[in-house]
């Protein structure tokens, strides 16, 4: 147990392992070392109370060897400029309106950098205070979430580089020299520039559905939808690109059961696992449309596609990070978010998506849709 008592400076702490909980929490019954965050408490002494078990592991101090200590001495904070906190901010004096410290980072000793925000409790408006409650958040959660934003914004910055480039490099050379081109020199010119232009509407399309599955507003306009029709006009589009036709395989599993989904975002998870498959695979693009067990509870019945090739396949150890953000597997390419936006509309429909390794050697993604149905229709 990591509470303890103090009724006076100097007063000798309660053996920790008997001391009563701070306040049981208001009454809710939890024990300080349950909390998520740290938590340190200091009397209208300032002598540490309360030291919890996330205390211990934020800072590396034991809460036998904080309790009892000084507030300043227990918990020695710095700011980003060197100076000391507790002296800086002065709890316990300074003015009487004071209820708060707000979050912000500051280093312990040795430079460990902790968000800590601070509450004065005071038993009456302006009289002095009877509580300093510090609590503590280590920081590597947040920086791992700034360095995901710093990446996000580095790769959406190289990927709209080269296309805008070429589209202003082409617009400025046609503009400036028409009558030297020749018909057919202007259309492959506006033909690569239209292509650019594309290629930046689809990076842009890709950072709203991330802003949306990362924040939860992506909308659903669910929709009867024959996935089995929307499979084949993806293989018609591309034999009428270029690809062979037997280079595809389609088997639909007759009779499904009907699927209300969004028909766009559909398409859109169809259309990259597709795309992977063609680009990175080899051999024959199998795709399986089957029935299956909802995944949805209170749901019997689901709609199960499964996309396979006969490539060399996913390693082993890149299957768990294959829907995260930037991956992009062995070769370059691409800003590796496609499989990310995957998931988060296959789980926005309250589906399911899983990577694994094709009878043939090569990947296999399957992902399942409950049929949705909408109420008024059961």
């Amino acid at each position: 147990m990591t509470v303890g008592t103090s009724s006076a400076p100097g007063a000798r702490d309660v053996p920790h392992q008997s001391a009563p909980r701070y306040g049981d929490l208001a009454g809710l019954g939890i024990d300080p070392d349950e909390l998520p965050d740290g938590l340190v408490i200091a009397d209208e002494h300032g002598q540490v109370i309360c030291f919890n078990t996330a205390a211990e592991r934020i800072t590396a101090v034991r809460a036998a060897d904080a309790l009892g200590q000084r507030l300043e001495k227990a918990l020695p904070l710095e700011d980003l400029e060197g100076r000391r906190w507790w002296q800086l901010t002065d709890p316990y004096g300074g003015l009487a309106i004071r209820v708060r410290q707000p979050e912000r980072n500051l280093l312990l000793p040795g430079g460990h950098e902790v968000l800590v925000t601070a509450r004065y409790v005071r038993t009456e408006p302006l009289g002095p205070v009877r509580r300093v409650v510090v609590s503590l958040r280590d920081t590597e959660a947040r920086r791992r979430t700034e360095r995901s934003h710093a990446e996000l914004i580095a790769t959406v910055a190289h990927e709209l580089r080269s296309p805008l480039t070429s589209v202003k490099g082409f617009t400025a050379t046609l503009l400036a020299k028409w009558e030297r081109f020749t018909d057919d020199q202007k259309r492959l010119m506006l033909e690569t520039v239209d292509a650019d232009a594309n290629r930046v509407t689809r990076l842009i399309a890709e950072l709203l559905d991330i802003s949306r599955i990362d924040s939860g507003r992506l909308e659903l306009r669910r929709q009867p939808v024959d996935i089995g029709a929307a499979v084949g006009r993806h293989i018609q589009a591309y034999v009428a690109a270029g690809q062979t036709a037997d280079r595809f395989m389609l088997r639909v599993e007759q009779p499904l059961p009907d699927l209300w989904a969004d028909p766009d975002k559909v398409d859109q998870v169809l259309s990259n696992l597709l795309e992977n498959a063609v680009r990175h695979g080899e051999g024959t693009v199998t795709i399986d449309v089957t029935a299956s067990a909802s995944p949805r509870e209170g749901e019997e019945t689901g709609t199960s596609v499964t996309v396979s090739d006969e490539g060399p396949g996913i390693p082993e150890e890149s299957m768990n990070r294959v829907f995260t953000r930037f991956w992009r597997g062995s070769k370059r390419g691409g800003t590796g978010l496609g499989l990310y936006i995957v998931k988060g509309i296959v789980e926005a429909h309250g589906g399911t998506i899983t990577v694994g390794r094709a009878p043939g050697g090569g990947a296999e993604f399957r992902f399942t849709l409950p049929v949705g149905t909408p109420a008024y229709l059961q």
